[in-house]
């Protein structure tokens, strides 16, 4: 079966700005993107993506007949036998709004005159702060699904302390004298990943493939660290999409990172007011900001954005893609794309000057920087000139 995943104007926006270079149902929450988990839990490896079209260049789009899945949602039970029993003529509804249905390539994603099936309750990534709120739940959902009937392996350092028994360690990863808490939810060591010695771990918490955790570290449960990253300090209830570093002393708390993002050594960004009241965050969608309805909100930060030494970012902090922040000071909450500077004053981060950064960072980790990326940040340094007031 060929699955598609589809966003809408409205899911794909306010998921910005870790949408502006991906399709929502790329964002990673828990151990696996959301494609990874409607993958396995559909027993099917093809699918494609009918997001925004400058992503084509990235995200193929569907050639043949296909199931659309909207991105944003998160498979249960429920929703994958109703997925799997829908036919052709068939369409699933939640709140009047579709959900799912068979299409073909660049048809409307409409009802039609389908029978419509109501589904009752979903689990929904609609805004980016939902990741770092579903992401424990997420763990402890793909710990089951990608170690079920299947043998850790052992841990060879005696030096290593551990509690509880859902420690799953995949293949070819180090681990040194590190303390490993899986009373309050598991633990998930990726491929060649490397515990460096003094980390302190609680659950639920993945590493994936290839990531780094430096010595002396301090991880506090609902934490995922995606592949190719390297991560030191104290971090609490964080998300690392992937290939980013924040490798230095300094607190990332209840935010999520882009990839290729990097946190300059002593970086801290506040995830509690003072006045203890709701956190708000800038929504794209309105242009303005909203009540998350949460108490602990931090940084959400888009692809290829950089901060220097000692940057501090303030509770309900949105930078975008290839921003590039350094100064004293609190920074302001609403960073644009392709900002370069700080409070006092930004200027605009060129594309010329921000490709050739991000194809030495790319380079670090035998990756490349392509036409294909070059043409989706181009769209996006365009697309997001509005935001940077200061060129008007």
């Amino acid at each position: 079966m060929q699955v598609t995943f589809f966003d809408t104007e409205e899911s794909w926006c306010r998921m910005l700005p870790i949408s502006y270079t991906r399709p929502v149902a790329e964002v990673r929450i828990g151990i696996l993107k959301i494609s990874e988990k409607w993958s396995k839990a559909l027993d099917n490896q093809s699918y494609s993506f009918y997001s925004q079209h400058y992503l084509t260049p990235l995200f193929k789009r569907p050639e043949l007949k296909s199931l659309f899945i909207k991105g944003s949602l998160l498979p249960d039970d429920n929703l994958i036998n109703m997925m799997k029993e829908l036919s052709h003529n068939e369409v699933l509804v939640f709140n009047e709004e579709l959900i799912a249905g068979f299409f073909e390539p660049d048809e409307p994603i409409r009802t039609d005159g389908r029978k419509t099936i109501e589904v009752a309750e979903v689990t929904e990534v609609k805004y980016p702060w939902n990741i770092f709120r579903l992401n424990g739940l997420e763990i402890k959902s793909d710990f089951e699904t990608l170690t079920s009937g299947r043998t850790s392996q052992k841990l060879q350092d005696t030096h290593t302390r551990t509690y509880g028994k859902d420690i799953f360690i995949e293949e070819g990863a180090q681990i040194k004298a590190a303390t490993l808490n899986a009373e309050n939810g598991p633990i998930y060591i990726g491929k060649g990943a490397e515990l460096r010695e003094g980390s302190l771990i609680r659950g639920p918490f993945a590493v994936c493939e290839h990531s780094v955790v430096n010595m002396g570290a301090k991880i506090r449960g609902d934490t995922t660290i995606g592949p190719y990253s390297k991560v030191g300090g104290e971090v609490s209830n964080s998300i690392i999409q992937g290939y980013s570093n924040k490798g230095h002393d300094g607190f990332l708390g209840n935010s999520v990172l882009g990839e290729w993002c990097n946190l300059g050594a002593d970086t801290n960004n506040s995830n509690l007011k003072n006045n203890y009241t709701n956190v708000k965050m800038w929504n794209f969608e309105t242009g303005g900001f909203k009540d998350t309805g949460l108490q602990f909100c931090g940084l959400i930060m888009g692809d290829h954005s950089k901060c220097g030494i000692n940057t501090m970012f303030n509770t309900g902090t949105t930078v975008g893609i290839s921003a590039n922040i350094f100064g004293a000071g609190f920074q302001k909450t609403n960073i644009p794309s392709f900002a370069w500077g700080g409070a006092p004053r930004f200027t605009t981060y060129l594309a010329k000057k921000a490709f050739e950064a991000a194809d030495l960072v790319m380079e670090r980790k035998k990756k490349k920087l392509t036409e294909a990326d070059k043409s989706v940040l181009s769209h996006i340094f365009e697309m997001t000139s509005k935001h940077r007031t200061w060129e008007k």
